[in-house]
Parts: C-alpha cells; sequence; structure tokens
C-alpha cells in the first residue's frame, strides 16, 4: 500500500461519499448551521429536568467573564455560603479579584524558582520548555487556592472589586507572560556567566518587585485593612472596621481547609486506585500546601459528594465542561447530541484511553448545589452552579446527568470525614509524584 495519497484514493473516497444520500443530507446540515448544532437532539433537552431531591439554595449567579479564573469562582461559592448563614444574607459575593492579584504574583515566583532549579536542564528540553509554556496562566486547583487564603485571606468583593483586567485578562497575562519568560532568559543567562544561587535571588526580588507594579496598575491595589457593611434578612444594618483579610476569613467564613481533600478519578492503568498523588512544578505558593489527590473509582466520588450535600454543603468539583455538554440549554449528557449518527462514525475511546491520548482531562471547576436520586438512593441527574452569569443553562445552574459524571468527572473535593479511615490513611501516605505534563496536573481554566 502506497505511503502518499494516490489519484484512485481520492475517487475511491468521492465516489463512496456519493453513494450514501445521508452523506449529502449531513453536509447540507453541516455546512449551514454548524456540526455540534446539527447533532443536538430534541429528546435529551426534553428529558433532563432541572428538579433535585437533594436541592441547596445559593446566591446570585456569578459571572468570570472573560478570565480563567473558574477555579476560584467555584471555591469562593463554596466558602460564601457559611458567610451567608452566618449574617443571614440572601446573597454574597466574595472578591475573586483580590485572590486573583496574589495569585499572579505567587506564580510569578513559583515560576522562577522552578526556572532556578532547573538551570542544569536544557531550555530546548521538555521540562524547562513546559515551564515557560504558561508560566502565569489563570487557571489553578483546589490547593492552590487553599495556600492563597491561608496566606492572605480573603475580602468581600465590595472591598475590592472587579476591574477590566481581571474580568478579562489576556491582553494582562500576555504582558506578564512576555515578562517572565524575559526574566527567565536573564536568570538562566546570569548562570551561564557563573552568578552564584544567591546572586540570582536577588535579582529574583528585583523582577517580583517588577511583577507587583505592574499588577497594581492592572488590578489595583489591594486592601490591607477595610469596613465590613452589610443588612442581613431583617433589615438589621451591620458595620465592622479595621478588618485585616485574615481576620474576615476567620471570623466570617470560619472553614478549616485542612479538612478538605482531592479526590480523583483517573482510571488509567499507570495510577492505581487507593493511592495518593501530587504533580511536579505545580503550584503557586511557594510555602504552600502542595497539590494533593486521592485516586478513587468513580462511585467513591459520588458517594463523598451526595452525603456532604445531605449535610447542607455544597461541593467544588472539576470535569471536562467541553464535552457531551450544551451551553444555552446547560445541558451535560451523553446524548445532548448524536454525532456519530450524524457523521455515520463511532467514537469508542474509553475515560482511561481518553486520559491516556490526551482526549479529555480537567478544564473547568464549578459547584455541586444539589443532586437528584432515585427510588433506590441512586443519583441520576446533578445540579451544577457554573459562573458564566445567568444566561446559559437555567438561570445560570447546569445540569450534569449520571452518566455523564462517569465520563468525564474528574475531581470533587470534599470534607476528610466523609471518607474511610483506609482512604484517609492513603490520602495521607507519601504521594507518587506525576510528572508537570500529566492530564492529572491540568488547571481549571474554561471560560
Amino acid at each position: 500500500m502506497s505511503q502518499k495519497i494516490t489519484k484512485e484514493q481520492l475517487e475511491a473516497f468521492d465516489a463512496s461519499f456519493a453513494a450514501q444520500r445521508a452523506n449529502r443530507v449531513a453536509m447540507n446540515a453541516v455546512t449551514n448551521n454548524g456540526l455540534l448544532a446539527s447533532a443536538i437532539q430534541r429528546g435529551a433537552v426534553e428529558n433532563d429536568v432541572h428538579e433535585y431531591s437533594i436541592c441547596l439554595k445559593q446566591g446570585d449567579i456569578c459571572n468570570q467573564k472573560q478570565s480563567g479564573r473558574c477555579w476560584m469562582f467555584a471555591a469562593l461559592n463554596t466558602l460564601r455560603y457559611q458567610v451567608m448563614r452566618k449574617c443571614s444574607l440572601k446573597t454574597f459575593e466574595l472578591s475573586q479579584a483580590y485572590l486573583f492579584f496574589w495569585d499572579k504574583l505567587e506564580k510569578s515566583n513559583y515560576f522562577l524558582e522552578s526556572i532556578l532549579e532547573t538551570l542544569e536542564e536544557p531550555t530546548g528540553g521538555r521540562l524547562v520548555s513546559y515551564l515557560l509554556t504558561s508560566p502565569v496562566g489563570d487557571g489553578g486547583q483546589w490547593d492552590m487556592l487553599c495556600s492563597l487564603i491561608e496566606k492572605y485571606g480573603v475580602v468581600p468583593k465590595t472591598a475590592y472589586p472587579e476591574s477590566k483586567s481581571s474580568s478579562a485578562s489576556r491582553e494582562m497575562d500576555a504582558t506578564l507572560t512576555e515578562k517572565l519568560r524575559e526574566d527567565a532568559c536573564i536568570l538562566r543567562k546570569l548562570h551561564g556567566e557563573g552568578q552564584t544561587l544567591d546572586a540570582l535571588r536577588t535579582r529574583k526580588a528585583e523582577m517580583l518587585n517588577e511583577v507587583y507594579r505592574l499588577l497594581c496598575i492592572c488590578l489595583g491595589e489591594p486592601p490591607k485593612t477595610f469596613t465590613f457593611e452589610y443588612r442581613d434578612a431583617d433589615d438589621h444594618f451591620h458595620r465592622e472596621t479595621g478588618l485585616t483579610p485574615k481576620r474576615f476569613f476567620e471570623k466570617y467564613v470560619g472553614v478549616d481547609l485542612s479538612d478538605y481533600v482531592s479526590l480523583i478519578n483517573a482510571p488509567t492503568a499507570d495510577k492505581p486506585y487507593g493511592r495518593s498523588y501530587t504533580v511536579r512544578y505545580l503550584g503557586n505558593v511557594k510555602e504552600g500546601r502542595s497539590v494533593r489527590y486521592l485516586n478513587l473509582p468513580i462511585e467513591e466520588l459520588k458517594k463523598a459528594a451526595i452525603a456532604q450535600m445531605q449535610d447542607g454543603q455544597p461541593v467544588w468539583f472539576g470535569c471536562d465542561v467541553g464535552k457531551c455538554s450544551e451551553r444555552d440549554s446547560g445541558i451535560m449528557d451523553l446524548d445532548i447530541r448524536s454525532l456519530e449518527d450524524l457523521l455515520d462514525t463511532r467514537f469508542t475511546m474509553t475515560k482511561a484511553e481518553r486520559l491516556d491520548y490526551g482526549q479529555s482531562l480537567m478544564t473547568h471547576a464549578m459547584v455541586f448545589q444539589g443532586v437528584n436520586l432515585d427510588e433506590n438512593g441512586k443519583p441520576n441527574r446533578w445540579r451544577v452552579e457554573n459562573s458564566w452569569g445567568k444566561e446559559p443553562g437555567k438561570d445560570g445552574y447546569y445540569l450534569m446527568t449520571d452518566r455523564w459524571f462517569d465520563e468525564y468527572m474528574y475531581q470533587v473535593v470534599v470534607n476528610k470525614k466523609y471518607l474511610t479511615p483506609e482512604q484517609l490513611a492513603a490520602y495521607n501516605a507519601e504521594p507518587i509524584a506525576l510528572e508537570p505534563w500529566d492530564p492529572m496536573g491540568s488547571l481549571a481554566k474554561a471560560l
């Protein structure tokens, strides 16, 4: 058989296409309406009902706009739950922009430290090339969010509101990325000239000072103290002055973040269940907690998430939001489209194969605010709070079928009290370190 595409093959392809009437029908539909729109199945939209046997109440839907801060929005949406209860508020929002500022600064330091740790690696090698890919991107992980809060606290959105660059981060990110790649180049050159590590870290401090200045220009100076004013559900006015961000978290959120653990489902041969994992060169706060996961069968993730919601608490999770989902209706359903029928082809990879071959990974973080349990106590659909505003889905809420959960859910964060003693021991055991490019090292950042 020829290595190239031959004229005879092309003629055979043409004949095969023309022989099937369905090919022309599909071509006309797709060329006029687009591939995904042409494959929508009305039946799935009609059958997926936004009603749930467990349904938590939450404040107004948030909007991350043109930024990859879903992981922050999702995490702060779980934490604002505590503020709303303590202060008797119908809605409330913590400042995502505040943590965004510190995340950018800490990621800059983490990146430059990673450059210093890899000075002997070739610039064109896989590791350094990977580090240079996205020095200060918007994405993140639950443990990275915890590190930021433990160091910097949180503030209400009124104390540090959105800016143009927090809501639409592309220009700021591009500028910071160019500056950090330049800084990496300088540090590696200085190393080649024989400068000591102490001298390089002195230069790094100057670089970080410049990053801080750029962040202040783009996002505004973060508050050191602020006044918290609000009116509760009974119309009583409250004011507290001189709060620091860490004091605000302690008093009004009051969650012990160390109680929460990440459970993942990665059914690949290289990641046995019942083991903990971390990822090399993945983090933001250098002295903060390392990213750590416990890999479990998918049913164990469901069990823990349901238990937490039964106790009245929402659940942060990470998934591959772009697969088998429809943005306008907010439906995440394996049957939402029938591309196989439209294209007369089959997609046969398993979840493990999709991970191994780069077809799927975690892309987006959201919050479970409910689940529907059938007469046997089994889940069949999940209520999802998104951070894309009120327009998509049902007033900003998405619906995830349980079959979708099986295929494209990768991570839930739950209180460790919902783990068995054996699972908790496995989580606390020395983690297996994954390479930075492993799919479990992906960051939630979908817009």
